[in-house]
């Protein structure tokens, strides 16, 4: 079933990412950025499991639309 997606937020430009949006069914936060994939920065990453992937996220995103409670 697909999720129920609200923008939360976004510093960018014309509609380019960086994004947050909000899964209105469970609370939790989907972020949209350019891909980690600089060997050197992934080999610095831990605890990665399979399927996860990794996104660049400026801190301003994050601080004006992350949600509070």
């Amino acid at each position: 079933m697909a999720r129920r997606l609200r923008m939360l937020g976004t510093t960018s430009e014309e509609g380019k990412c960086p994004t947050l949006y909000e899964d209105l069914d469970t609370g939790d936060i989907i972020v949209q950025g350019y891909t980690v994939t600089d060997p050197d920065d992934v080999a610095q990453l831990e605890n990665v499991l399979s399927g996860e992937s990794f996104v660049v996220v400026p801190r301003e995103l994050l601080t004006r639309f992350t949600p509070k409670e």
